[in-house]
């Protein structure tokens, strides 16, 4: 059925006016909520009580909600809280958001009013409304949720706070508080959805990893080799990492002992790294197993940067392209395998050559094709020790590399490290 033929429906139960109806439904479908949450939530809103399906479902455990339910009411405790402002239907709303558990497990909610929620408290939400997120069902607290405060604490096998590492954190996460230090920062200017607004981006750093961050309201106190406290983030994916997300309603406090961090990157075999769905700053060893097309001398669209093919750019039509250099090499550590793209300088050094070399080299040749070819005599075979940020996409895992040297010591040594870390 679609969303005139619901609006309709609707509107014919209710009295109203369709066109009314329609337009509520589609602002709600656009903001991706389901159709059957949308269609319920409009009932409550024009005085209809019902749900359709029998009222509110109340639910013994959070691990019996699913994606199915309309409404439901579930008593459980507030893992973590966090505040930030979205836009929602051309006007700023600030919504808290955070996960709620019990013993069975948790459940991430969003409230779009303040219930004075507190992370530690043990409340029973009734007529939350339920959708999908990522596969996954999430509570929404609206006008027509009642939240309680329990007096007696439901006891649950999560930590309560929203206290993390780096290394801990994933895309989606939300109310996020971490100790860090700031490893690079700049201020930039953006063109915002309010017209140009100034930034802080960069890099944060702890023991355990380093992740990007975005600074939406810059804080005097975040600046470079500073170590900082920063409550209330929130965690979205950028370029197939999770990145941190700093509000009007973060808060940053300097802290008198510095964050110690990790000089090296987060050592991980290939599968773990591809299966965890993106790591900033990773790195692992393997062989190179073979050469991808698209490696060696190549050229790029010079509004766009993209490889162009037969002087053919897919956004900009027929362009004069610009060399370059890289290379797109298969490593494959026995866990699994992963394209590492090296650019230009990382290029030169495998190749021996700059850029000038490799156009001589394909003049004389009258082909291309021979750079690539003699990338691919240098390295394939050959064990490497990989270290950038690895991302994963429809299209297979990439590990865009900022180190990559080749392994001279010996395995024999490598294997009685490890087992003496084993040891140990």
């Amino acid at each position: 059925m679609t969303v005139d033929e619901r609006a309709e429906e609707l509107a014919s139960d209710l009295g109203v006016d369709k066109e009314e109806v329609k337009e509520d439904l589609e602002n709600l479908v656009e903001y991706s909520v389901p159709i059957d949450e949308a269609v319920q939530s409009l009932r409550r809103k024009y005085g209809d009580g019902g749900d359709g399906s029998g009222g509110t479902l109340s639910k013994d455990s959070i691990d019996e909600i699913t994606t199915a339910d309309g409404n439901v009411t579930v008593t459980a405790r507030v893992l973590n809280v966090g505040k930030r402002s979205i836009r929602y239907q051309g006007s700023d709303q600030v919504i808290f958001e955070g996960v709620l558990a019990d013993e069975s497990g948790t459940i991430d909610y969003t409230a779009w009013q303040d219930f004075g929620l507190s992370p530690g408290d043990t409340i029973t939400a009734g007529n939350a409304g339920v959708r999908e997120w990522d596969g996954s069902p999430e509570l929404n607290l609206g006008e027509s949720t009642s939240v309680a405060f329990e007096e007696e604490t439901l006891a649950v096998p999560y930590e309560i706070g929203g206290d993390a590492d780096l290394v801990e954190i994933e895309t989606g996460d939300r109310g996020v508080d971490v100790e860090v230090r700031v490893s690079e920062v700049e201020r930039r200017t953006i063109d915002g959805r309010d017209g140009e607004t100034e930034i802080l981006s960069g890099v944060l750093a702890d023991e355990t990893a380093k992740l990007p961050f975005t600074d939406w309201d810059p804080h005097p106190e975040i600046e470079e080799d500073a170590s900082v406290r920063i409550e209330n983030t929130y965690v979205r994916e950028y370029r197939g990492v999770p990145s941190i997300n700093v509000s009007e309603f973060s808060t940053v406090e300097a802290l008198a002992d510095e964050v110690q961090v990790s000089e090296s990157g987060t050592r991980l075999p290939i599968r773990e790294a591809v299966e965890a769905g993106g790591v900033y700053d990773v790195e692992t060893v393997g062989h190179v197993i073979s050469i991808r097309d698209g490696s060696g001398l190549i050229q790029r669209c010079p509004d766009c940067g993209r490889v162009i093919q037969k002087g053919q750019c897919r956004t900009h039509g027929e362009v004069d392209g610009e060399d370059d250099l890289r290379v797109k090499a298969i490593l494959d550590d026995g866990t699994g395998t992963v394209t590492v793209v090296l650019d230009d300088e990382l290029t030169e050094q495998v190749y021996g050559g700059d850029l000038e070399d490799a156009r001589e080299q394909a003049r004389e040749a009258m082909d291309q094709t021979v750079v690539a070819d003699a990338i691919r005599e240098r390295v394939v075979g050959r064990e490497y020790r990989v270290r950038g940020h690895l991302s994963v996409d429809e299209y297979g895992a990439n590990l865009d590399a900022s180190s990559f040297a080749e392994v001279e010591d010996d395995p024999a040594d490598r294997a009685a490290d490890l087992l003496s870390e084993v040891d140990a």
